[in-house]
């Protein structure tokens, strides 16, 4: 895993969800989010780094799409996104990125384990991105 920052699409897992999210259909794109984000709500189930990072993605772009939200402006995030488009997205999907950002960040997750002398940074890099999705909750 390439990982060179601490954003959520400062990583090769993230950057490659995010060709995925461009490339998809529109109609697909809030499911192809929803589905990421199922990804590591699996209870009983260790969360791999893959499967973290491109959730964390996820949970950036919805709450990038929330009037509290900051719009997305890394190269590696969907250029739809960074061009000024933007998603209408369930209501439902905020609350859904929190839970899977808290398991995530929480026990039995290989992201937090590979953080673990980062750790205070990696979850300061996500602070916004809660913040704006706690909002829409």
């Amino acid at each position: 895993m390439g990982t060179w920052d601490f954003g959520p699409f400062d990583n090769d897992d993230a950057a490659d969800w995010s060709g995925d999210l461009q490339d998809a259909e529109p109609a697909r794109r809030a499911a192809l989010i929803r589905e990421t984000l199922g990804e590591v709500l699996h209870d009983g189930e260790y969360v791999e780094a893959d499967v973290a990072n491109q959730a964390i993605a996820a949970a950036a772009v919805i709450a990038s799409q929330l009037p509290s939200g900051t719009p997305l402006t890394t190269a590696y995030a969907p250029d739809f996104l960074t061009g000024g488009e933007t998603l209408d997205l369930p209501d439902d999907l905020p609350a859904l990125a929190l839970r899977a950002l808290d398991r995530i960040a929480g026990d039995d997750s290989e992201w937090s384990e590979l953080w673990e002398d980062g750790l205070p940074k990696a979850l300061a890099a996500l602070r916004p991105i809660r913040a704006a999705l706690e909002s829409a909750v």
